[in-house]
């Protein structure tokens, strides 16, 4: 896979712009780019729901306050009607799609995974975003499956697209550090590349805040450009700050500030010039530096998220309504619209 040459100039001049740019500077070009892939005066969002289908995870990350042991009593894993009546619920408030992932269980069968989107497709029928790259590299370890034919037979069964849940820090020594269990950087963009390949579309994530460098950061950015370069399937890029409150290794993690954060997001939208979307994160920012980001890279202010557990359990507890984030947009001066999974807009329905 690709490898990252910290010397090149390139590297340094990205990384002397995020380091020592003034915080104007590095918004007004991240805002100017942001102009010229979406030229409309208008920031979309989207409404659906993140349904954790299971706790249960043997990964082990330090920064998660969400999993649960295997023998631990309030692990749970939902059952196919449990997880249809969350969809109706969300299609009754005019939900477009679901995000649906889980812990590293290591004992559901992947037929299970298979036999729940056909269940999904056939009587609550609507997009599904799910199962992240460490998960599908998961299950081609557990199940003994090729990495390539696990993405092939989920996409069969009914998988529409697969979320950048898991990204983290992509240099493999932080990882090493947080997450020594889960998908490293090659094996996590490869899944990507290979969806991609097969003709689905994904998104990106980085969480930062993890005892990192910024060269670390930079470096997850430019791996992340050279596969859109190959493939062209990242929709969009979403960070966000590790939330330490509750977490099981990370408590003692001094909690990044919204400079840091906006930062951070600028430099993405001015590095991932070939990643359309850059999405605001209100859930873990609140909604003022939301609204800001709206003018520092971002052209999407994410979903409405009428159920989240992870964040939530580190103590992040951030919630909207539609009428909120049509408000927060109107107030920054944009024209609030609903899309899809794949930024395409819904059209509003006449009264």
């Amino acid at each position: 896979m690709d490898r990252v040459d910290r010397s090149s100039t390139e590297f340094k001049e990205y990384l002397e712009l995020y380091e020592r740019a003034s915080l104007l500077e590095l918004g007004s070009l991240a805002d100017a780019v942001r102009w010229r892939l979406h030229p409309e005066a208008a920031v979309s969002y989207i409404i659906d729901r993140n349904i954790n289908y299971t706790n249960v995870c043997v990964a082990d990350c330090q920064f998660c306050a969400f999993y649960r042991r295997p023998k631990d009593a309030d692990g749970y894993v939902l059952s196919y009607e449990e997880i249809g009546a969350k969809i109706d619920e969300c299609k009754d408030i005019g939900g477009v799609q679901i995000l649906i992932q889980g812990g590293h269980n290591p004992y559901i069968p992947f037929d299970w995974y298979l036999d729940l989107l056909r269940y999904i497709k056939q009587h609550h029928p609507i997009h599904v975003h799910g199962f992240s790259p460490s998960e599908v590299v998961f299950f081609s370890e557990r199940f003994r499956i090729p990495m390539p034919e696990v993405i092939a037979q989920l996409r069969e069964a009914g998988l529409d697209s697969i979320p950048g849940g898991g990204g983290e820090i992509l240099v493999d020594a932080i990882r090493e550090r947080v997450a020594k269990k889960k998908a490293q950087t090659d094996e996590w963009l490869g899944v990507q590349e290979e969806a991609h390949r097969q003709g689905m579309k994904t998104s990106v994530t980085m969480m930062y805040g993890l005892g990192e460098t910024a060269a670390d950061r930079v470096e997850h950015l430019f791996r992340v450009r050279a596969v859109q370069e190959r493939s062209g399937g990242f929709t969009a890029f979403i960070c966000w700050p590790l939330q330490p409150e509750g977490t099981p290794g990370m408590s003692h993690m001094p909690k990044t500030d919204a400079v840091t954060y906006l930062r951070t997001l600028a430099l993405a939208r001015i590095v991932l010039g070939n990643v359309p979307n850059m999405q605001s994160s209100w859930v873990t920012m609140g909604h003022k530096v939301g609204q800001i980001a709206l003018r520092f890279g971002a052209n999407d202010y994410g979903s409405l998220m009428m159920e989240e557990n992870v964040v939530s359990a580190a103590g992040t507890t951030y919630r909207t309504t539609l009428e909120q984030i049509e408000r927060v947009i109107n107030d920054a001066g944009y024209q609030p619209r609903r899309r899809r999974q794949d930024y395409s807009f819904i059209e509003a329905v006449a009264a």
